[in-house]
């Protein structure tokens, strides 16, 4: 490889290497890191499913809904602007059967980025924030819960394939 072609990519990853991680090699609180794609060792599932959270330090109920789950952690979608690094207390509503389950967890909040959502004639109706959050405290009880759920998951992609599952 020449020389010069050799600089230019030192170079480009230099600059994502700052972009990623700051002049003196600091997270970026903003935004996810390229490399999210690479660190996944879950399947991720999309859902739909509301949940209700408090931050540690606030006894304040908040609502949020749960875009994506896995055994690490979810995305989830709130209007709230919420810090980075910030652990909250969450609830989770989902169907099992006719009737409503739950499982509690304890996440912290790893990266955000805000987002706008359409209103049915594609004009930006509202803002909020896509926040990844990682689990850092599941009950066993609530852990086989959330094991369920995503069985329940895979199953009915085994009958009808989608693209409910993502690795990413």
């Amino acid at each position: 490889m020449p020389r010069n072609e050799k600089k230019g990519i030192l170079q480009r990853n230099h600059r994502m290497m700052i972009e990623t991680h700051g002049e003196k090699g600091e997270e970026e609180t903003m935004e996810k890191p390229f490399s999210s794609k690479d660190r996944r060792r879950y399947p991720r599932f999309f859902v739909d499913l509301p949940l209700e959270y408090r931050d540690r330090d606030d006894s304040c109920l908040r609502g949020a809904m749960v875009v994506n789950v896995g055994e690490g952690g979810f995305l989830i979608e709130s209007p709230r602007d919420i810090l980075v690094g910030t652990e909250l207390n969450m609830t989770v509503l989902y169907p099992k059967g006719f009737e409503l389950a739950n499982f509690e967890v304890t996440a912290k909040i790893v990266w955000k980025e805000p987002y706008w959502r359409e209103d049915l004639k594609k004009d930006r109706s509202s803002k909020g924030y896509q926040y990844g959050l990682e689990f850092i405290q599941v009950l066993d009880e609530d852990r086989w819960k959330l094991s369920f759920l995503l069985s329940e998951r895979v199953a009915s992609e085994e009958i009808s394939p989608s693209l409910c599952s993502q690795y990413y």
